[in-house]
């Protein structure tokens, strides 16, 4: 699969788009274990945040979930051309009422790796006109294939943020 476009997504993308080196089917099929591995050696630091008002990594995990359901489901309506534009949403309400902290941090990292495993059946499926489809989220156009490219960046971004942050 080949990178999208810069005008195959909004500039917000590309915090997420230009963290993704090499094959974007490799990248996302090595997160699936790799992620939940690196989450679950943190598991005494789950409840820990860096700062007052700041995720726990339990949260951050979570928000890592909520976000590549999200981010799949848009890609999976512009891949079976919906026109109807989809809305936002607020990371940090979705937090908020998630009631992550109650979780173990095992079990988010299991259901990270069951996830993206599922999630790969869809995006291996895909051709190369439904990865050029283009769709509305948020008032923004975007490529199936950019959401795709969007899916890996965002794991990294926080990964990296943990790894700075939080250890």
């Amino acid at each position: 699969m080949n990178r999208p476009q810069t005008q195959e997504y909004p500039e917000w993308g590309n915090r997420y788009i230009s963290l993704v080196e090499g094959n974007i089917t490799e990248v996302l099929t090595h997160q699936a274990t790799d992620f939940p591995n690196f989450i679950n050696n943190l598991i005494e630091k789950g409840d820990y945040a860096y700062a007052p008002g700041k995720w726990t990594i339990k949260e951050m995990v979570g928000h890592i979930i909520d976000t590549e359901r999200i981010m799949v489901f848009r890609l999976l309506c512009f891949a079976r051309g919906e026109k109807a534009a989809l809305p936002g949403f607020e990371e940090d309400d979705y937090v908020a009422n998630a009631h992550f902290k109650d979780r173990t941090l095992f079990s988010l990292s299991e259901e990270f790796a069951i996830l993206r495993k599922s999630n790969l059946y869809l995006i291996h499926s895909l051709n190369e006109d439904e990865l050029d489809r283009i769709g509305n989220a948020n008032g923004k156009e975007m490529s199936v294939r950019a959401l795709t490219f969007i899916l890996a960046g965002h794991v990294i971004h926080h990964t990296n943020v943990i790894k700075e942050r939080y250890l």
